[in-house]
């Protein structure tokens, strides 16, 4: 297949299209920077932003299909450049994919759209998007979902994956940002971290797409239409998670607990301060984020598992020796042999 991945370059989509690429289909990518790392896959980069039904347009013309990761993610800031990218972007998706007779397109969701404060433990696809959410991405990703499910018929044929919290070597969200919190050996953390979480390798989340994609195409019937929950199937308590990736990463901290009502207090006037002075952050301290930190969220995976063949193909231990292998690999090299270091990301949080 001709298969066109939006936001090729960054974490996850960089990943898909390394394996679209090693199963032998054409892979192009649209984004709004090159990436080296794609042009060493071979895949053909276009150069635009999804807000731009032209540039969407150029980079949609003669794929076979779509996969539609690319999105402005974030636990903060203002609606308006999350509706831009995330609701119009999505929206040129569709559009051009029936301008072009595309007749897959498999979209990027987030587990986020269902997200209640009080948690969610074990639930399946029939529970819907909530009603309300805490924050703009959740909110922008659950309409644009819902564009895409509703864009299903005889002509295009859509699916949905809703994975939660990718992790995996080269994480530039979840893992640095734990980093870049520890102060003095401790943690400080919402809670006392024993709510349970599940999350999602970088390859298994990936893996899922190109599942979604192939049982797409040969029976859009079955899944046709749909969304499905994506995780490692193996929740835990998050303060062991933390504990998991700050080791990987040679870190030693301890959790620090911060009594939820402060916690929650203090995102509300962070939100208010950041609204008076018009602050575009997406990664700054809120209630949605807080209050993901708090709750329980995990989810029933049976309808992947059934509808997509889906088995995660990373075990959440055997990942976590693969990062503590890498960190220690990478801190053995000495600095002057090290080509082009990446900067340690800003990004605070990420969201599931």
């Amino acid at each position: 297949m001709n298969v066109l991945v939006t936001g090729g370059s960054g974490f996850l989509g960089l990943e898909i299209c390394r394996q679209l690429s090693a199963r032998g289909h054409v892979v192009s990518s649209l984004g709004r920077r090159p990436s080296t790392a794609l042009e060493g896959l071979g895949v053909r980069q276009h150069l635009g932003d999804l807000a731009d039904a032209a540039a969407v347009s150029r980079a949609v013309a003669g794929c076979d299909a779509v996969v539609h990761n690319a999105a402005l993610a974030g636990v903060s800031g203002p609606p308006r450049p999350y509706w831009a990218t995330n609701v119009v972007g999505t929206r040129h998706v569709i559009e051009q994919c029936r301008a072009h007779g595309v007749r897959t397109l498999l979209y990027t969701s987030t587990a986020s759209v269902v997200f209640r404060p009080g948690g969610l433990e074990g639930v399946d696809e029939s529970l819907l998007p909530s009603p309300r959410h805490l924050a703009a991405y959740p909110a922008t990703k659950a309409r644009a979902e819902a564009l895409v499910l509703t864009a299903h018929g005889p002509e295009l044929a859509t699916v949905s994956l809703r994975p939660h919290i990718i992790w995996g070597p080269g994480d530039p969200h979840f893992a640095p940002a734990l980093a870049r919190t520890v102060r003095a050996g401790l943690l400080p953390m919402p809670g006392d971290g024993g709510n349970l979480v599940d999350t999602t390798h970088l390859r298994t989340a990936a893996h899922a797409h190109l599942l979604a994609l192939d049982r797409l195409r040969q029976s859009p019937r079955t899944v046709g239409g749909r969304a499905y929950f994506i995780g490692q199937g193996d929740p835990r308590p998050l303060r062991e998670i933390t504990r998991h990736f700050l080791r990987a990463a040679g870190i030693d901290a301890r959790w620090c607990s911060v009594p939820p009502r402060p916690a929650t207090a203090g995102a509300a006037v962070a939100e208010t301060v950041l609204r008076a002075v018009r602050s575009s952050r997406t990664h700054a301290l809120s209630r949605f984020l807080v209050a993901e930190l708090l709750h329980p969220h995990h989810f029933d995976l049976t309808a992947a598992r059934r509808d997509l063949g889906f088995v995660p193909p990373v075990g959440f231990d055997a990942g976590i020796a693969e990062l503590a292998r890498l960190a220690a690999s990478a801190a053995s090299v000495p600095q002057s042999r090290k080509e082009n270091p990446c900067p340690t990301p800003t990004t605070p949080s990420v969201p599931s």
